[in-house]
């Protein structure tokens, strides 16, 4: 029975499209036809190893990542889209000759479960069995796994081979990509646009002053220098912004930092006066400009630099960022890697004066936008008008675009009703796309701003919501008001304070499937290290005043609705110490955008909880309202003063009532149990 319970579990998640039985013909058609045609070309690629370079390859894994481990691909690196059809931005696939396996986060199930043919099992990450236990049980003592080694992370590398190699089963790298060899003249040209200053007014210091900070942190660990992988901090770090992938603004690059030189690998194609002229490039010298080299060159002068260097600090895996590629660690020589998180995660994480300031602005016009946007919703939904998902998202987007120093959005916006609404990470495209009528609609959107990004979530119901969808968000609503009430002693890790957000969450015998934060940048990733908060992180990292991350706690009910609020926080020094030594820091919101009101019982907030929310709704009418009156937007200025009416603070013999007083007191007590735990957590810490 064991056996049999293990053998299912090989055989991945139960597909609802495809036929289960085993011993019966598959039939493809239409594009699950072209996609099995691709995954066979795949195979016949893997065959061909014999002839070209050595014996054949039993595997081959094509990981979600380009050279730079990057969240978000261009085109011409979305390798899993083209091979198996699945559209989400989390997956590993690993193809053998007699079968194929994908592995994905637990929010894309679904739309994986849709999008993949019947060639492909499918598999949760993190759950058993792992892609490594997965070779171990399809492939034979000496088999050979390959891959590119650019595009898997080193610590993924070198764990996949420790667990394959007890079965003497071997990692191969394979330089010359297979998937691309498929590909062939069908893939898309890499993009390769401008590359533009990100001006001092909005990044708040000089590149030159961040190079010396990295270089002071280099010196402190004895490092001769460093090798920058990360898009976006090369980016951050030299004041540049590009255009090569889609919602982030960077360009492709790798950036060589040494004590005497700065050497910056992208297309040269690029190059422009005003880039010269801001890098100082002409006539470099010295250890105060940047000389600028072909992309491809940074293998070349690795090899041959690294014969001068003692140590060279190259980025390890930290929260979010996977850190180099095995490809850049089998260029240089062993004893000379000093494997540690990049410094430039923590100088990014801290905003500056300037940086903040324009996230609070960014956050401002942010606002604006989606009052105007949801504002009309309403309106047209009452006048009868027919609004798609699609549609509406394609307005989100307009809204934001036409605001002062917008850049774009941060990644694609989504509009989830009804049912979609459960699934926590739904994207509309042609094929899902559904008309909104009564019923629950959540949006989750962000945008590109010069002086910033954002990132929102909110939760309507058009029409009259049920009283379990009312308790579900209330309780949402209490569990963001919760951790962004909070005031705390800075050593206090991000995962302790998880238990915040989903404690009412979990009174109600619920959680949801994704963290309840992640740090953000500034003009740059919407999802950015070291800040994550979620209570099965393992991290050493601390908030620092000027850090800002998001809060989004949500509730999902399968194939019925779903939940989510989010703000962006910024994190703030009270100018005051505990008793320990440590500083006293808060949160304040820097997303301003209205709740739903009919949604909220407010019967079941307490009354600091209720002070926060008219606290909030008085700066969202001050901020966003002053600004909607300067742009005579007055239909939107009307619709926002309604929805951030005040919130009487204590409960009137109206709403007393004995099912709200049992309510309320089971919440109070769960969360008087939650701040308890953690303070008992901080005295024995």
């Amino acid at each position: 029975m064991v056996g049999q319970s293990v053998a299912n579990e090989f055989q991945g998640i139960r597909r609802s499209k495809c036929q289960q039985s085993r011993d019966r013909t598959q039939i493809y058609e239409g594009a699950d036809n072209v996609l099995m045609k691709r995954l066979q070309a795949l195979r016949t690629e893997m065959r061909a190893r014999t002839s070209t370079q050595s014996a054949e390859l039993d595997a081959y894994l094509v990981p979600m990542y380009d050279e730079h481990q990057s969240q978000y691909l261009m085109e011409a690196d979305q390798r899993i889209r083209f091979l198996t059809g699945f559209t989400g931005t989390i997956g590993e696939a690993v193809v053998l000759m007699r079968s194929a396996a994908i592995w994905t986060d637990d929010r894309y199930i679904e739309q994986a479960d849709q999008e993949l043919n019947c060639a492909w099992r499918l598999f949760r990450t993190g759950e058993r069995p792992t892609v490594a236990e997965y070779l171990l049980s399809e492939l034979s003592p000496e088999a050979r796994v390959g891959a590119d080694p650019q595009l898997v992370p080193h610590h993924a590398w070198k764990a996949l081979e420790t667990e394959l190699s007890a079965d003497y089963i071997r990692m191969v790298p394979i330089n010359r990509n297979l998937v691309d060899m498929i590909w062939g003249g069908r893939r898309p040209a890499p993009r390769s646009g401008a590359i533009k200053v990100h001006p001092v007014r909005f990044a708040g210091e000089r590149w030159d002053s961040k190079v010396a900070r990295l270089r002071a942190n280099l010196t402190a660990m004895r490092c001769d220098g460093m090798i920058v992988t990360s898009l976006t901090e090369v980016a951050y770090l030299l004041n540049l912004r590009g255009s090569d992938i889609p919602h982030v603004p960077v360009f492709k690059a790798y950036l060589l930092v040494t004590h005497r030189e700065l050497l910056l690998y992208t297309n040269t194609s690029r190059e422009t006066l005003g880039l010269k002229n801001h890098l100082k490039a002409h006539s470099c010298h010295n250890e105060n400009c940047v000389q600028l080299r072909d992309y491809g060159d940074v293998w070349r002068d690795l090899r041959t630099l690294a014969q001068h260097w003692h140590r060279l600090l190259v980025p390890g895996a930290v929260v979010f960022d996977t850190g180099a590629s095995e490809a850049i660690h089998a260029t240089l020589p062993r004893n000379i890697v000093f494997e540690r998180p990049s410094p430039i995660i923590f100088l990014r994480a801290q905003k500056n004066q300037v940086e903040r300031q324009g996230m609070r602005q960014a956050h401002i016009r942010d606002g604006v936008a989606m009052c105007e946007v949801l504002s009309r919703l309403e309106e047209r939904f009452i006048a009868g008008d027919h609004i798609t998902e699609l549609s509406l998202a394609r307005e989100i987007d307009h809204a934001r675009k036409t605001q002062n120093n917008s850049e774009g959005i941060a990644f694609p916006t989504s509009v989830a009703y009804g049912v979609h609404s459960s699934m926590p990470n739904y994207t509309p495209s042609n094929r899902t796309n559904i008309e909104l009528s009564e019923g629950m609609v959540l949006i989750d959107s962000g945008g590109q701003y010069e002086d910033g990004t954002t990132e929102v979530s909110r939760t309507l119901h058009l029409g009259e919501p049920t009283a379990e969808q009312i308790r579900a968000y209330t309780n949402v609503l209490i569990g963001m008001i919760r951790l962004s009430m909070l005031t705390f002693p800075e050593n206090l890790k991000p995962a302790e304070l998880d238990a915040l957000a989903r404690g009412p969450v979990w009174g109600s015998m619920n959680d949801y499937p994704h963290g309840t934060g992640h740090g953000i940048g500034s003009y740059s990733s919407v999802r950015e290290s070291p800040i994550s908060i979620s209570y099965t992180a393992k991290q050493r990292f601390t908030f620092k005043e000027g850090y800002f991350f998001s809060n989004e706690p949500g509730y999902y009910k399968n194939g019925a609705f779903g939940i989510r609020l989010e703000n962006v926080l910024e994190v703030v020094d009270t100018g005051k110490m505990h008793p320990t030594g440590y500083k006293f820091l808060a949160f304040q919101d820097v997303t301003l955008v209205p709740f739903e009101q009919k949604m909220i019982d407010r019967t079941l907030l307490s009354v600091p909880e209720k002070k926060w929310l008219n606290d909030y709704n008085a700066r969202i009418r001050q901020h966003v309202g002053s600004e909607l009156k300067r742009k005579h937007k007055m239909d939107a200025f009307y619709w926002m003063m309604n929805k951030t009416r005040h919130v009487p603070e204590y409960v009137t013999e109206a709403d007393y009532n004995g099912v709200a007083t049992t309510r309320h007191d089971h919440l109070s007590i769960a969360g008087a149990l939650t701040i308890g735990f953690l303070l008992t957590r901080f005295v024995l810490n």
